[in-house]
Parts: C-alpha cells; sequence; structure tokens
C-alpha cells in the first residue's frame, strides 16, 4: 500500500485534534474529490513499518483523540489487508484512540458478498470505531455539515451497527 500524505493534526476528519493518514487507490472517481490524486494507488510513498511507528508516535499525546484513515479509499479491498497491522497496534498500544475511516464504499459493502468484502473486511470492521461511508456527490455538497463532504454519505457507529445488526449513524450537528 502506498499513502500521498499524513497530517499530525487534523481537526476536520472527526472529532477533536486527530492523525490523518491519506491512503492511495480509489476505484469510485468521484467528480469533485478533494483528494483526486490519491486515486492512482502507487501515489506518494510505500507504507513501510517505520511510517506504522510514526503514526504511532503521533498518536500518543493525550491531546489526540485518534486515527482518521481517508484517501484515496482505505475501505478498497488490498488497502483493509494493509491496514490490519496499524489497526490491530493501535487496538493494543493505544486502547483510548479511536479509529474514524472513510469509504466511498457503502458499509453494506463490506459485509459478505458486497463489493468491498475480502477476507479482512470483518477484522478491518471490528477495528475501526466510525465508518463515513458513502461516494462524494458533487451536486449534495454541504460545507455545513460535520465530518462530511455530501449530504449522502453517513456517519456510523461501527460497535453499535455490529451489536444490533442494523446501521446506527452519528447524527453531528456543525
Amino acid at each position: 500500500m502506498y499513502f500521498g500524505n499524513i497530517k499530525p493534526f487534523s481537526i476536520e476528519n472527526g472529532p477533536g485534534v486527530r492523525v490523518s493518514l491519506f491512503v492511495s487507490g480509489c476505484t469510485h472517481h468521484c467528480p469533485g474529490c478533494f483528494s483526486a490524486d490519491t486515486w492512482d494507488f502507487q501515489y506518494g510513498a510505500p507504507f513501510t513499518e517505520e511510517t506504522e511507528g510514526k503514526i504511532l508516535e503521533m498518536l500518543q499525546p493525550e491531546y489526540i483523540t485518534g486515527l482518521t484513515i481517508l484517501g484515496g479509499d482505505p475501505g478498497e479491498p488490498v488497502n483493509q489487508a494493509a491496514l490490519l497491522p496499524l489497526l490491530r497496534r493501535i487496538k493494543k498500544e493505544l486502547p483510548t484512540k479511536n479509529i474514524w475511516v472513510y469509504s466511498g464504499y457503502l458499509y453494506e459493502a463490506f459485509l459478505p458478498g458486497g463489493t468491498a468484502y475480502c477476507d479482512a473486511s470483518e477484522e478491518f470492521l471490528r477495528l475501526c470505531d466510525v465508518m463515513v461511508d458513502g461516494p462524494f456527490i458533487e451536486a449534495e455538497k454541504d460545507r455545513l455539515l460535520a465530518f462530511r463532504g455530501s449530504g449522502n454519505q453517513r456517519i456510523i457507529d461501527l460497535e453499535k451497527t455490529r451489536k444490533t445488526g442494523t446501521v446506527t449513524e452519528i447524527l453531528w450537528e456543525a
């Protein structure tokens, strides 16, 4: 897996001060995407153990709420599998930090039979706390929406969704 950027201090991609990892690779190619350069699966630099270590270090301070992974699309099956070691380490070493993931795929696509489903999907979803799902739709762009770019996108509480078996959205006021 490649990544395009790591922002050590981000407030726009989830609550609190976060570390944001922009992975490379996206097949959605949404018109109006703010990071179209990350569509290429080999954009940026290779994601290495050293990169993983730097992210863990950036997450250490108490004022950092968690990690947000976006891109590109971390939900691309090849990216899901590549992200598992990082997600596992965060949950083990920094269990108070939450993990948000943005994907152009709908949540349902990560379930068996879905277009994003792969061998890594169940663990990937289990290790993430919140998913902002759905493609960016330029006609539904709204700058007043908290933590999402267009009105079709959902902010999903993954733990509650697992427990209830029904997608549980988090409603956020801007």
